[in-house]
């Protein structure tokens, strides 16, 4: 399939115009304060837009119509927790983070716990970020194999390495304004899809919602309380230890609650992000959905070789290619491509910041110059960029990428977020105690994720996971919870 050349021009346009932007902010850093932090003096709507698309990305745009188009809407149970954390943040989150003043957003566990605390947790998130970093990179291989047929590792290592520029030469002020832009455009090109599918299904919009009806592809999942499958009680409570996870620990959340010109100012943005995401992702699970209802009553439009369940992530990114006017196919294209750098980019940005707080200070340099951490940030943003290229190689063939994005999240959260929250609430909890209860967590993560692991990888288990693999992060959560809670609560605390 061959792009035309008024979609090519506007692709290019696009991609040239959006990462010269980014670009441009290079020549305004002087400081690693303004490169982590963007000197705290960003709007509170270009920090809720930045939110917004740090939870849109790739991974929404193109995995949730997936989802829903192989299966129904059970995956958007995920997003119905969101308001709820977003409630816990904005009371506790984001003043307490305000208060501290840190950049990093383990440096509260440290004066918790102490330094171990912080290094787990900082560790823990660099593993998560890798993984969503290659999830992305995946995804956005899919349109141009779609388009063109290029090789998806070809595509991975190209889009990788203009990510590491990009990453290297911006901070979280690019960052954030680029995200900013790319949010209205993806919203905007969201619905434009949708309005092409009503136009050009034979029946119109009507026929969409029958043939879904018909195969209850609107259904939430079962209402059981059963947490060994995808049921609806299942994706909510594991959607809300996700969720408040991002919120309470996450370094992409924690620059842009600092970022804020105050803590009114952060905590609109908190909410403006939060809570605009639920619509918008409802209205990409409908487009898969749609595309869904689109490919049954026209099943001549879509190739054989893409009839399979391994090809699901791939349908709308042909249906972009294939049935949208000439002009909004490579404008769509080119915003997907440009908001999913930018989310690797964000993620890129905020564990330089974590490899510079967390571990540089720490153990090489406690008192850097502004020279040597520069140049620590763009040796960490070219490292972690690398080994985001190698994981999005190891995503290529999966069947979910949604479903393999959940469970690496589950499984390298290491239970941070139970360690966090036994910070919080219990005061009495000694040092000891806590790493007593994390490797209680720990151990339970692993008994859980090997299952997981194994099936990614195409083997079996010697045994069988008894729980749903996404509990992986509320059991590891609620464990470390437990024990420091019980710990505390039968040995008096000492100094440790």
């Amino acid at each position: 399939m061959n792009l035309p050349i008024l979609d090519l021009a506007i692709f290019l346009i696009y991609m040239v115009a959006i990462v010269g932007f980014g670009i441009s902010f290079s020549f305004r850093k002087r400081t690693a304060n303004d490169f982590t932090t963007g000197g705290g003096r960003l709007p509170s709507w270009a920090i809720g837009m930045s939110i917004f698309a740090t939870f849109v990305s790739s991974i929404s745009f193109l995995a949730l119509p997936g989802n829903a188009y192989l299966s129904n809407w059970n995956g958007f149970v995920f997003s119905l927790s969101i308001p709820l954390a977003a409630l816990i943040a904005v009371k506790y989150f984001v003043p307490l983070y305000r208060k501290l003043n840190s950049e990093s957003a383990y440096f509260y566990l440290e004066q918790r716990f102490g330094l171990w605390a912080r290094v787990y947790a900082s560790i823990c998130y660099l593993l998560t970020q890798l993984a969503r970093m290659g999830t992305i990179l995946y995804l956005l291989a899919l349109p141009m194999n779609a388009l063109f047929g290029w090789s998806i590792p070809m595509i991975i290592i190209v889009t990788g390495i203009s990510v590491i520029i990009y990453s290297m030469s911006g901070g979280i002020e690019a960052v954030i304004w680029t995200d900013a832009v790319q949010g209205i455009v993806l919203i905007a090109g969201a619905l434009a899809c949708l309005v092409v599918i009503f136009i050009e299904i034979p029946g119109g919009p009507d026929e969409v919602f029958r043939i879904a009806e018909a195969n209850d592809k609107f259904n939430l999942g079962s209402f059981n309380l059963d947490f060994t499958t995808s049921t609806f009680w299942m994706i909510l409570v594991y959607g809300l230890f996700i969720n408040l996870q991002n919120f309470g620990i996450d370094q992409n959340y924690v620059q842009r609650y600092v970022s804020a010109k105050t803590e009114k100012e952060a905590i609109k943005s908190t909410w403006l992000g939060s809570l605009l995401y639920v619509p918008v992702s409802a209205i990409f699970f409908f487009i898969g959905t749609a595309l869904f209802a689109f490919y049954q009553a026209q099943p001549d439009l879509l190739p054989a070789a893409m009839s399979g369940s391994e090809n699901a992530d791939k349908v709308f990114p042909y249906f972009i290619v294939s049935q949208l006017p000439t002009g909004i196919t490579g404008l769509l294209i080119a915003s997907i491509f440009a908001a999913g750098m930018s989310s690797v980019s964000t993620s890129v940005n905020s564990s330089a910041t974590v490899i510079l707080s967390d571990h540089f200070k720490k153990y090489i340099h406690p008192n850097p110059s502004e020279k040597t951490s520069m140049k620590v940030l763009w040796l960490s943003s070219l490292a972690m960029g690398i080994f985001s290229i190698l994981v999005g190689l190891a995503f290529n063939g999966v069947t979910s990428a949604l479903d393999a994005w959940w469970a690496l999240a589950s499984i390298f959260s290491g239970g941070i977020l139970g360690l966090f929250l036994l910070g919080f609430i219990v005061q009495n909890t000694s040092s000891k105690q806590a790493a007593i209860a994390v490797l209680s967590g720990v151990l339970v993560i692993a008994w859980m994720s090997l299952p997981a692991i194994l099936s990614l990888a195409g083997s079996t288990s010697l045994w069988i996971q008894p729980l749903h693999s996404n509990m992986t992060i509320v059991l590891g959560t609620l464990t470390i919870f437990v024990a420091g809670f019980v710990l505390s609560s039968i040995i008096p605390s000492k100094s440790d």
